[in-house]
């Protein structure tokens, strides 16, 4: 079993407490950990950059930088890791044993709308974006935000340029509208790192069958999340849960765009038996009393791979 998973929260973690460690920590300080990663047969995880609002500096570009600091020092300092940059990157992974990094930023408010920002985070490794997290910022409003806003002038030159750089475009977070003006604007496919369905559990992050619809249009993924409140209403969410919104998105047609976004260290809450990534097996074992061993892996990890394969530069 390999796993690809498209959303966690260490980085977040690591920069509000600076003693903490990728390895070493004791349980339940963080979900992600290099060894949970081996222990879960982790080949791809993507380390999103999530400055939290009450920092100060939250409309700055400092805590954006530090985090990816902090991504080169505490994470890809264990030689079992690898930054992917590249679609040629991924490939050596696979072929090395290591596990892959893929770095994305979970809102954009810090770049205060200056496009040479992305263009230098690029070549830090940047290769998703997110344009929001829950509020409004200068690109877009967020689905939290009363108004229910879209892209603003700045947010779609911000998205034709992700285009132009190769840089993945993620809607998990946009308001509706948002959602709507990124869709008609990405000339390349878009995700949605960790979203779940609308019409099984009403919550505003989750998306519409409207919506996956579109996604899967475009290319792109969608990455199912283990939130529990995303899962079920009443947030207490089973293994099972997890299943029925995978179900339901392979209804539509979506089998071959389905991923995993577990925001793992994002969330106070876990799926019950389903707290970090040396679980997720069980969810493998699930999938497989449903669908296909070739079902499952491209869920576990193999459309996400052969998705960055696509989107990644060659070399």
């Amino acid at each position: 079993m390999e796993i690809a998973d498209f959303h966690c929260d260490v980085l977040s973690k690591l920069l509000k407490d600076r003693e903490l460690n990728f390895q070493g920590n004791k349980p339940g300080i963080l979900d992600v950990t290099l060894d949970r990663l081996k222990e879960g047969g982790v080949v791809l995880q993507t380390f999103a950059v999530f400055i939290s609002p009450n920092r100060h500096d939250y409309h700055g570009i400092d805590p954006i930088l530090e985090s990816i600091d902090l991504l080169y020092e505490k994470v890809l300092c264990h030689p079992e890791l690898k930054l992917i940059r590249t679609a040629s990157d991924l490939d050596t992974c696979l072929q090395e044993g290591k596990i892959g990094a893929l770095l994305s930023l979970e809102g954009v408010g810090g770049l205060r709308g200056r496009l040479s920002m992305l263009r230098l985070l690029k070549r830090l490794g940047v290769r998703a974006a997110g344009l929001t997290w829950n509020d409004a910022n200068w690109a877009a409003d967020g689905v939290m935000e009363s108004r229910g806003g879209g892209l603003t002038e700045q947010g779609a030159a911000l998205v034709q340029e992700c285009n132009r750089l190769g840089i993945i475009v993620d809607v998990s977070h946009l308001s509706e509208r948002a959602f709507w003006d990124v869709a008609a604007l990405s000339a390349r496919p878009i995700v949605a790192s960790h979203s779940n369905v609308r019409e099984l559990c009403d919550h505003p992050r989750n998306l519409t069958e409207l919506q996956l619809r579109a996604i899967m249009e475009s290319g792109g993924l969608i990455g199912i999340t283990y939130v529990p409140q995303f899962l079920r209403a009443s947030g207490d969410a089973k293994i099972d849960d997890v299943l029925r919104h995978v179900e339901h998105i392979c209804a539509l047609g979506g089998e071959k765009h389905l991923a995993l976004g577990s925001d793992f260290d994002g969330i106070d809450r876990h799926v019950q038996g389903l707290a970090h990534p040396g679980q997720v097996a069980a969810l493998h074992e699930a999938l497989l009393k449903r669908y296909s061993a070739e079902q499952a892996g491209g869920i576990m990890s193999g459309n996400a791979i052969s998705f960055l394969r696509g989107q990644l530069p060659a070399d």
